[in-house]
């Protein structure tokens, strides 16, 4: 007899329990593998988000980067400057206390000429006081005043070389003093930079 739902169509030929079974397998694979490829797809959603934002990070770090190397740049720069100020700084500073020592010895040297010339006046006035208390006996009461007139001549003019001797030295004291002001600011502006 024949099946009339076969005839219909509408009854699936040679239907077995074993089809059924595969059928059923299949949309359960189905069902898994699809709730894997959603699963991989947020995990792949995921990691581009994350790797966008490395990405980000890394453009924004490059740029902080690149910033300190150019500040390094700069304070290398400045640095380099620093170092040719101060050699600078102290190149002047010798000169100035090999100048300052010069001087030193200069005033030591005129002191000691002052204190022979001063003594030779000394020792020629002395002698002329005792020629002129020998000499009293020697020459008469007139010839006195114009003898003791050179005298004081003389002592004027040892005088006003004395004088003169001093002004001088009076200038080279000064001349110290402003090479001792000037050596000052340089000496200050190098402690400034060297902190």
């Amino acid at each position: 007899m024949i099946n009339i739902s076969i005839l219909l169509g509408t009854a699936t030929p040679f239907k077995t329990h074993s089809d059924q079974l595969c059928k059923h397998k299949y949309l359960k694979s189905k069902r898994v593998l699809e709730e894997e490829i959603k699963e991989i797809k947020s995990v792949s959603d995921s990691l581009q988000k994350e790797l966008a934002t490395l990405q980000n990070k890394a453009y924004q770090l490059e740029g902080i980067h690149k910033e300190k190397e150019e500040l390094c740049r700069k304070l290398q720069f400045q640095c380099e400057e620093s170092e040719q100020d101060s050699a600078r700084l102290l190149q002047q500073n010798k000169k100035s206390e090999e100048l300052l020592e010069q001087y030193r010895c200069e005033i030591q040297e005129f002191k000691l000429k002052h204190r022979k010339q001063r003594m030779k006046f000394e020792n020629q006035l002395h002698q002329l006081i005792e020629q002129h208390k020998n000499l009293q006996s020697v020459f008469t009461p007139k010839r006195l005043p114009d003898e003791i007139g050179n005298a004081e001549n003389i002592k004027s003019q040892l005088l006003s070389a004395e004088q003169m001797k001093l002004a001088q030295l009076h200038c080279l004291h000064e001349e110290l003093e402003e090479v001792k002001k000037q050596k000052q600011p340089r000496i200050t502006a190098a402690e400034v930079q060297g902190e």
